[in-house]
């Protein structure tokens, strides 16, 4: 028998996918737990149109990341910090503070959970870079430049 998902199922297939099961499970569990509808003719139309759609709104989220990289590409911060005379700072930067100085330089909202060093602290002055994942595909680099007020 083969059903239509409406939602992902472990070891079975992912939402929207046409699978085969045995007609049993399919008629006294995924129906009737709402998990999957029978695999008709006018289901799977539905089903292609629904994919169309959300594959157009996926490709128009992944140009606005793209162009939104293309800002952020190249971008150098400064970004001030309180810091002894051997270099050290007190306490650390991190991706809240880098959030911060986009906004204040581009105007632009990054969300902090988006933006990752390869250090996994940052506690002395000196120039670092930041990765900020705008989409699965999409990251931009940014060079900040951590200096003593």
């Amino acid at each position: 028998m083969e059903i239509i998902l409406k939602q992902d199922v472990a070891n079975l297939g992912y939402k929207n996918e046409i699978v085969k099961v045995k007609p049993g499970y399919a008629r006294n569990y995924l129906i009737p737990q709402g998990m999957a509808i029978l695999a008709t003719e006018s289901a799977r139309k539905i089903v292609a149109e629904e994919l169309k759609q959300q594959q157009h709104k996926l490709e128009k989220i992944r140009k606005e990341a793209e162009d939104l990289a293309s800002v952020l590409n190249g971008l150098e911060l400064r970004i001030p910090a309180k810091a002894s005379e051997n270099g050290k700072i007190f306490g650390s930067v991190n991706n809240i503070q880098i959030a911060d100085a986009i906004k204040a330089a581009k105007n632009i909202e990054i969300d902090r959970k988006q933006i990752s060093f390869a250090d996994e602290s940052i506690k002395e002055l000196g120039k670092y870079t930041a990765k900020v994942r705008l989409h699965k595909d999409v990251t931009a680099e940014i060079s900040f430049e951590v200096f003593a007020e």
